[in-house]
């Protein structure tokens, strides 16, 4: 009488299954892992593009309103113009401006004195609860962007001449104290976008 084996898989079999699946296991957690990767990429890449779009949001929406209002320097004994751009000063920007929403009825003005200052890469945006600012009032102060290599601005006069100080030379007194441009380009170079032109229209 034969004696029939019963089926199933050889050693060698089995072994060679287990190879593929294997290979199989660990090309899958490799895409896996590049798809993870990937997808780290895309929401960094994505906030970074927000917070540049945020940022040019900012100053263009504050030099868009400027207002033609001076403020009281910190000791109240003189006035500083209502736009300040000039490489002698230690910030970037200086402007008063309106669009600061008051939704709570707060006894405050709807106008904001804002201030960008770039200090070591970073670019922060400040401001006050007043517009007349002295010692005893606490900044606000906010990082906007990192990464920044320079801040520049190229302020369009009403005859057309440009200039990248604010106010121009020769504009002295409170008139001088009140001109705004009629446009301003802002220029921002990043170390990871290189350099970023827009340019906004100062409202009349």
């Amino acid at each position: 009488m034969r004696v029939r084996r019963a089926a199933g898989f050889t050693l060698i079999e089995v072994l060679v299954a287990m190879a593929i699946f294997g290979v199989l296991t660990l090309l899958s957690y490799m895409a896996i892992g590049q798809t993870l990767a990937n997808a780290d990429m895309l929401t960094t890449r994505m906030d970074r593009l927000q917070a540049i779009q945020r940022t040019m949001r900012y100053l263009g929406n504050d030099l868009a309103t400027a207002s033609p209002r001076p403020v009281r320097n910190e000791l109240g004994d003189s006035y500083l113009p209502a736009v300040m751009v000039s490489a002698a000063n230690d910030f970037a920007l200086a402007v008063t401006h309106g669009g600061w929403t008051n939704p709570a009825g707060l006894p405050r003005s709807t106008q904001q004195r804002s201030v960008y200052l770039l200090n070591d890469g970073k670019l922060f945006r400040v401001f006050y609860a007043v517009l007349d600012a002295t010692y005893a009032n606490e900044a606000i102060s906010t990082e906007i962007l990192d990464g920044v290599e320079r801040l520049e601005f190229l302020l369009i006069q009403d005859n057309g001449q440009t200039t990248n100080q604010w106010p121009p030379l020769g504009a002295q007194g409170p008139s001088g104290d009140q001109l705004r441009p009629r446009a301003v380009e802002i220029i921002l170079t990043l170390e990871d976008e290189g350099e970023i032109r827009r340019i906004i229209e100062v409202a009349s």
